[in-house]
């Protein structure tokens, strides 16, 4: 079997997609089941990403990589290489493709909270996923919260969605060895993870701790714009506050072996794996209270209420110092985490690429 992907999100900075493709492209690497498939990789750009070139074909697709490179640049090299399926691992599909397709459709924010995006850019991706969403033969999940939200949002019917959640990796040592009051989080900048709310809660640690420090990682994608080192000046953090728009996995590993605390304030995602991330660190994490950080942290982390500043810094400040609370959320990591393993995510994602190549019918 052939299978096409749309490998676009590997190239440059990979963030959030980007980081998913690799992981499962790593385990289909490494997979004895997979062996017996082609992958063909279309990217606008040459991918930074070693794999074996007889199994896993490139093809440079030159151009921006945006909608008319999808719609029209790839669906014209892509019909030549005589696919079985094709794989899109974010949102949108070429939608002259033909050839079984399976759509990844992580959370529906653009649908839920249109606000947060730009009139074009918001209508855009409503256009396409909707569109994706029809002409896939399966749509691909990752939390229980997303399906609810394509049924209930987009009217996709349950039978064609699959949750498949990711796999997570320690990004650090096993537990954090740090004894300094750090603080990190990690993941682009949105309104919607209150960035503001998190540098206004710290401040008060900042204030009584002079060794306390805030490392924010991430670049800056709010709408509307969120000015965010000009609220640290205001604050007078300038020196506790380090804000990094993009680092190497070296230096990321680094920042969590030194964080004795996450934050993740954030009031929706479609499953949120940056806290994930810092447990498999071992760095307990601060959470927003919602339905999905619940689904995916259960009882390993402290969850506060939207808008509450005084209940973060509390929060925050009971996992800098309190060695039992920050015993018991470490403790409470094992069973979660369990639940995100990259080989049982790459072989239920490829066991349904084969499902959608063989049947004429929507995958069940």
């Amino acid at each position: 079997m052939r299978i096409g992907i749309d490998a676009r999100e590997l190239g440059g900075h990979a963030t959030g997609v980007g980081r998913y493709l690799g992981g499962l492209l790593r385990e289909w690497s490494a997979s004895a089941a997979a062996r017996r498939h082609e992958f063909v990789l279309y990217a606008a750009n040459d991918i930074p990403i070693s794999l074996d070139t007889r199994r896993f074909a490139t093809r440079v697709v030159r151009g921006s990589g945006g909608t008319l490179w999808e719609q029209l640049r790839v669906p014209r090299v892509a019909a030549r290489d005589h696919l079985d399926v094709w794989f899109s691992p974010a949102y949108s599909m070429p939608l002259t493709l033909r050839v079984p397709g399976v759509v990844a459709v992580h959370d529906l924010s653009f649908v839920a909270h249109p606000e947060w995006f730009r009139l074009r850019e918001g209508a855009r991706r409503r256009l396409l996923c909707r569109r994706a969403v029809d002409r896939a033969r399966a749509v691909l999940t990752i939390s229980a919260f997303s399906k609810r939200e394509l049924v209930e949002r987009l009217n996709v019917q349950p039978d064609r969605i699959h949750v498949i959640p990711p796999g997570v990796e320690a990004a650090a040592a096993t537990v954090t060895s740090s004894v300094e009051p750090n603080i990190l989080f990690v993941g682009s900048i949105f309104n919607r993870r209150h960035l503001p709310d998190l540098i206004r809660a710290f401040a008060p640690i900042a204030r009584k701790r002079a060794e306390a420090s805030l490392d924010l990682v991430g670049d800056n994608r709010s709408y509307p714009h969120e000015d965010i080192a000009s609220l640290i000046a205001q604050q007078g953090l300038e020196r506790q506050v380090q804000w990094h728009q993009y680092v190497s996995d070296e230096q990321l590993r680094q920042l969590f072996a030194r964080a004795r605390a996450f934050a993740f304030l954030s009031e929706y995602e479609g499953l949120g794996l940056p806290p994930l991330e810092a447990l498999a660190a071992g760095v307990p994490p601060v959470l927003l209270d919602t339905a999905v950080a619940r689904e995916s942290c259960g009882d390993a982390a402290v969850y506060v209420p939207q808008g509450d500043i005084a209940a973060t810094t509390r929060a925050l400040e009971r996992l800098l110092f309190d060695e039992e609370q920050r015993r018991r959320i470490l403790d409470a990591r094992t069973p979660v985490l369990s639940r995100y393993a990259w080989p049982e995510a790459a072989a239920r994602t490829l066991a349904l690429l084969e499902t959608c190549a063989d049947t004429n019918g929507p995958a069940r």
